[in-house]
This record gives structure tokens, C-alpha cells and sequence, in this order.
């Protein structure tokens, strides 16, 4: 990474892993590729090429990784845990699945006792993905470049692949109480008999509603990628800097950003269990 120039070390740093397809006839090295071939990228520019279907790899590591945290410190937890003298990390897992019941109590207004689960995993799994935010911009791409990986960003919510990906399960899971909850029947018969209850505007509701049910994976995706990697920009931006300037700036960002990850994992979760309550509503 030495001896780029800014703009190089923002792509740098603002390009996945990426494994994927190259075309062929691409060139590659100053030599043209006689067939499709399935590597890793080299470059930005190979990236674009293969496609829609590539693999970010560091999106699915870092995603895997902290999801793996995340069962194994609450498993160790829940195995150990004691009401005679609960040490310090017992005492901040109860503390957050607290929080998250009484905010599934409130705010959830069907029975069901996967809600509860549901919204816990979502609000750590992303907190956690959040949280890589924090390790300086240079350390792990730096250490990954020694290893011989050339790009790394260890951040999965500044992938809207990720977010995207997260969005689009809680999506599948909305539908599916849908249909559970009120049937094949009752559910077409809310896309299409809401908000004006004609079969004359069924067409026009069917239009409405569906609209409004492909915002709520696009409401959670962009909302949270936008956040995220907009973070991420200013702390790059803020590492071009001189070292004295970088301290000057950097720790009250990072300050600012501890609220920025806790907040954008709140609020996942709370649209989470806001579109799933919606889903058990009968009208």
C-alpha cells in the first residue's frame, strides 16, 4: 500500500475479496484469457468484470466469524452461568436479551416464541459486524497484504451484499408468518382489499401494497449500508491525514461512531420486530 496516491488508497481500501468468473478473452497480465476462468480478482477492475456472480470473501468470512462470536460467547454464558456471583459477562448478556424481551413485549403484538430469538440474534450478529468498524483502517488490511491477500475489508455492513443478504432473510421470514398467520387466502386478500376494500381497486391496492412490502428490505439494507460505509469513507479520509491531525480528528469520530453502531443494530432490530408484528396482524 505504500506509495499510492489518495484516490488509490481510498479504492484500496473501499474494494472486497473478491472470487469470482472472469470472461473470456479478458486480459489479464498482458494476457488474453482463452476461456472463462474462476480466480481470485487482482484488481478493481477484475472485480467489475466478473459480474453479479462473485463472492465477496472477506463479506462472508468477517459475516461467519462474528455470527460464530456470537453462539460461542452466549453458549459459554448460558452453560456457565450462576445466580450466586455472576461475573461481569454474564451480567452484559442478561442485560442485552433484558432489553431485547422488553422491546419485543412492547413492541410485538402477536405470540410467538421465536420473536424473542429472532430479534436477539439480529441486533448482536449485527452490533458485532458493526463493531470491526472500530480496528483502525490500516491494521488488517495491512496484515492481510503481508499474508499475500491484496484487498480486505473486514467490515460486512459496508457491503451491501451483506446488508442486502440480512434484509432480504427477514424479508423471507415476514412472508412466510404472513401466510402462516392469516393463510394463502387471508393474505391475498390483504394485498388486494387494502386500504380501499372494493374488488373495483383490488388491482390498485394489489399495486400499493406490494410496493410497500418490497420497501421493507430496502428500507433495512440501504439504511444500514448507507450508515455504515459512509463511516467508513470519513475514517479513510481521516487516515490521509498527517499523524497529528489523524488523533485530533479520529478519537472524537470514533467516539461518535461507538453510538452510530450500537444505533444502526437498534434500529435493524426494531424494524425487524416491527415487520414481523405487521406479518401476524389480522385486518
Amino acid at each position: 500500500m505504500a506509495g499510492e496516491s489518495p484516490a488509490e488508497y481510498i479504492q484500496h481500501h473501499l474494494t472486497n475479496l473478491t472470487y469470482g468468473k472472469l470472461p473470456a478473452g479478458f486480459e489479464r497480465n498482458g494476457t488474453e484469457l482463452q476461456e472463462a476462468t474462476w480466480t481470485m480478482a487482482q484488481s478493481a477492475e477484475e472485480a467489475r468484470a466478473m459480474g453479479f456472480m462473485a463472492f465477496h470473501v472477506d463479506t462472508l468470512f468477517m459475516s461467519a466469524l462474528t455470527g460464530i462470536i456470537f453462539l460461542v460467547l452466549f453458549r459459554m454464558v448460558a452453560k456457565n452461568a450462576t445466580s450466586e456471583q455472576p461475573g461481569k459477562l454474564q451480567n452484559l448478556v442478561e442485560m442485552v436479551v433484558e432489553f431485547t424481551q422488553d422491546l419485543v413485549k412492547n413492541t410485538f403484538h402477536g405470540r410467538n416464541p421465536m420473536i424473542g430469538p429472532i430479534a436477539l440474534t439480529v441486533f448482536v450478529w449485527v452490533f458485532l459486524q458493526n463493531s470491526l468498524k472500530l480496528i483502525p483502517v490500516d491494521y488488517i488490511p495491512a496484515l492481510t497484504s503481508a499474508m499475500g491477500i491484496e484487498y480486505t475489508k473486514i467490515v460486512p455492513t459496508t457491503d451491501p451484499n451483506a446488508t442486502f443478504g440480512m434484509a432480504i432473510g427477514v424479508f423471507l421470514m415476514v412472508l412466510y408468518y404472513s401466510i402462516k398467520v392469516k393463510g394463502v387466502g387471508g393474505f391475498t386478500k390483504e394485498l388486494t382489499f387494502s386500504p380501499f376494500n372494493h374488488w373495483s381497486l383490488s388491482w390498485f391496492n394489489l399495486i400499493l401494497e406490494t410496493v410497500g412490502l418490497l420497501t421493507k428490505p430496502f428500507s433495512l439494507a440501504l439504511r444500514l449500508f448507507g450508515n455504515m460505509y459512509a463511516g467508513e469513507v470519513i475514517f479513510i479520509l481521516i487516515a490521509l491525514l498527517p499523524f497529528w491531525a489523524q488523533w485530533a480528528l479520529q478519537v472524537p469520530w470514533l467516539i461518535f461512531h461507538i453510538l452510530v453502531v450500537t444505533l444502526q443494530a437498534f434500529i435493524f432490530m426494531v424494524l425487524t420486530i416491527v415487520y414481523l408484528s405487521m406479518a401476524h396482524e389480522e385486518h
